[in-house]
């Protein structure tokens, strides 16, 4: 596969745009007057950047949202409109769910970079992501309650994984929205920074990923996933199994060579390498 260039042309689609700068891959919501919420177009927007960020050969997917918003959640008209049919309600629920599902198992590190609110399927969006870098005006909030409504994309499983069940039950009940900083202590946000150092400070991270073992990134991140399911003896087993499995790539024979030879490693000549 050819190298991607530095920047590439902003893609626009109805609801989102995609952009592969230098080895990152950028999709952003682009509903502002909506708050960036969750339709099909959004989905289906969302995939094929998950799709795109592989055929680029990227090194991270950046998810962020435009208008100072992140995203507000599902569409509510587009909610209200199947009220009558609540079939086309519960495959936007399935698609949702499906679509956070593949950002957690993407083989790549997702970042979420929130900015206003995120709120409800916004919040499961960012549930979904790796990382998350925040500013100081987002604000996170389940508010699904505030309307009668129940959570469909994950975020009564995910949540408490992250933030444990007192705090995640108190948002969800409540609808309550909070800060940044009480996210990053905590564990749901990683780092948060001021609205105009968002950006930079994501090219940041997006550029130190790029210069690490992506093989062996999508490695653990599968074993973290799914070690949920396992207990602690046959977690350790499969973390040995994906040891001794990385220990072939050429990933590990470029790491080896460049401690020895001390210079910094160069993972980029090892894609495509058996």
């Amino acid at each position: 596969m050819p190298e991607p260039s530095a920047t590439t042309p902003v893609v626009p689609t109805t609801s989102t745009q995609y952009e592969l700068r230098d080895r990152a891959a950028w999709i952003r919501l682009t509903r502002p007057e909506k708050k960036n919420a969750i339709g099909p177009d959004v989905l289906a927007g969302i995939a094929d950047g998950l799709d795109r960020s592989l055929e680029d050969g990227a090194r991270s997917v950046v998810i962020t949202g435009s208008g100072g918003v992140f995203c507000a959640g599902a569409d509510l008209a587009h909610v209200l409109g199947g009220l009558d049919d609540l079939s086309g309600i519960e495959a936007l629920l399935e698609d949702a769910g499906q679509l956070m599902r593949r950002i957690e198992q993407h083989p790549l590190p997702v970042i979420a970079a929130v900015d206003g609110i995120a709120m409800a399927g916004g919040l499961e969006l960012l549930l979904a992501c790796d990382i998350v870098i925040a500013t100081t005006e987002a604000r996170l909030a389940d508010g699904h309650a505030n309307y009668g409504l129940f959570p469909g994309a994950g975020a009564t499983v995910r949540l408490p994984r992250r933030i444990g069940d007192a705090r995640a039950k108190y948002l969800m009940f409540t609808g309550l929205p909070a800060t940044a900083e009480a996210m990053r202590e905590a564990g749901l946000v990683n780092q948060v920074v001021a609205p105009d150092a968002l950006e930079a400070t994501v090219r940041q991270l997006c550029g130190r990923l790029a210069q690490t073992s992506g093989e062996g990134i999508a490695r653990m991140k599968r074993v973290v996933d799914e070690s949920w399911n396992l207990t602690t003896e046959d977690a350790l087993a499969a973390e040995l199994d994906a040891a001794r499995e990385h220990l072939r790539s050429a990933d590990v024979a470029e790491g080896l060579a460049a401690f020895a030879e001390g210079r910094r490693p160069d993972f980029n000549q090892t894609r495509g390498a058996a």
